[in-house]
């Protein structure tokens, strides 16, 4: 893109101090909103907009702003920044070098819910960033950008920064509602969902980090502009986390719609030592595996194409492999990883992951290669199963490596 409009501080010097954001018009969408905006015009705007969610749902976030119940209150607003997806790291740069874009679409996002309280959960390991963060909003509310009667509107927002204890599980929205509440981070059973009855008990939205700041070049340029980046159902641009066999692993800020052959090509610099790719997780761990076909490599990268050819966009965490890569260690990584993460709180996970891990394991020692097919088994015997999608996400890796790959597991094949 000729203009970030996320990673603004690849173009702006210095934009994580506070001086330099505000020179740089930052607030001004605030401002806009709390002086000269309903709160109903707000989500209205992110609506029009067509933003959608860049946790990895991809749902519309206007839509997701509008479902609070109308006359309950108190509301409350969290920024979910427990980002633990293997192979994604965006939201760790926005919070390091364009933190205030991020305050700010916070705030905006309180006003549309009318919430006077913010909450920004932050994973366990970002211990240093969110000591950043509380020095950021001291600033905020020196200025009287944050506090009481913001901009001389009659608004007031209280931002409050919390730290969790390392657990992927409360990337989840309701594990980490439990966790924000003090309780065990494992998931709420739903309904009721965070929108009616979410924090404390109140209506809640919950937002990532990089779909919230989206929300002030929305306001402050309006939703046409923004619909002129992007495709029409997956507008906007996209931070890309790219990882893996690349010689230039990083953060790519882009068009949603963008070729995977370009990112991994153009922006990435390609396979080291000229080697051929294999295959393509669009969505870090949590993937359906991709084979790196010509068909694969051409389709844009936007929530509709990747689910038309059998995967999600995710939160775009793009982990490349060339062809040295075995199908048998990828998996055996995914299960590992899965069954250390699930919090247990619901048999088809706990025992599933439990399984898949070991079967995985004994596949990859050579031990028992013909066990594929009790793998997939176990695999298609949690699907539908799980109370979140935590055990959904740890069979996609199986069972699209058995089907896309099979002359990785010995030639058996799986069904």
């Amino acid at each position: 893109m000729a203009e970030h409009v996320l990673l603004r501080h690849r173009d702006i010097p210095d934009l994580h101090r506070l001086e330099v954001y505000l020179e740089h018009g930052g607030f001004q969408a605030l401002r806009k909103a709390v002086t000269s905006m309903t709160p109903q015009q707000v989500i209205d705007e992110v609506k029009a907009s067509g933003l959608r969610g860049r946790g990895g749902a991809g749902f519309p976030t206007g839509a997701k702003w509008s479902f609070l119940p109308p006359g309950v209150f108190p509301r409350y607003v969290v920024a979910n920044a427990d980002e633990s997806e293997p192979g994604t790291f965006k939201d760790r740069e926005i919070l390091e070098r364009n933190p205030f874009q991020f305050l700010e679409g916070l705030a905006i996002c309180a006003y549309a819910a009318q919430a006077s309280t913010a909450y920004v959960y932050s994973r366990g390991e970002f211990w240093d960033l969110s000591h950043d963060l509380e020095r950021a909003i001291v600033e905020l509310r020196r200025r009287a950008l944050v506090g009481p009667d913001v901009f001389g509107s009659g608004y007031s927002l209280e931002v409050h920064v919390h730290l969790g204890a390392g657990a992927y599980i409360c990337g989840e929205e309701t594990a980490l509602l439990e966790s924000l509440e003090g309780r065990l981070g494992q998931p709420r059973l739903r309904p009721p969902f965070p929108a009616t009855e979410g924090l404390f008990g109140k209506p809640t939205v919950i937002n990532n980090v990089e779909t919230l700041t989206n929300v002030p070049p929305i306001i402050e340029r309006g939703a046409e502009w923004y619909r002129s980046i992007g495709t029409e159902k997956s507008p906007g641009p996209k931070i890309f986390s790219l990882s893996g066999h690349v010689l230039r692993p990083g953060n790519y800020e882009l068009p949603l719609g963008t070729p995977f052959r370009e990112l991994i090509y153009d922006h990435g610099g390609g396979i080291p030592g000229g080697r051929r790719p294999k295959a393509i997780m669009p969505a870090g761990a949590s993937s359906s595996i991709l084979p790196a076909s010509d068909r694969v490599l051409d389709t844009p990268m936007d929530y509709e194409s990747l689910a038309a050819i059998g995967s999600a966009l995710g939160s775009a965490s793009v982990i490349v492999m060339d062809d040295t890569v075995d199908m048998k260690w990828v998996v055996g990584k995914t299960c590992a990883f899965f069954k250390h993460e699930s919090c247990g709180k619901c048999t088809p996970c706990r025992e599933g992951t439990y399984w898949m891990f070991h079967l995985a394991r004994r596949i990859g020692a050579g031990q028992d290669g013909k066990r594929a097919a009790l793998l997939r088994d176990v695999a298609q015997g949690m699907q539908g199963k799980c109370l979140c999608a935590l055990g959904e996400f740890a069979v996609l890796p199986v069972l699209t490596a058995l089907e896309r790959f099979p002359e990785d597991f010995d030639g058996v094949s799986p069904g």
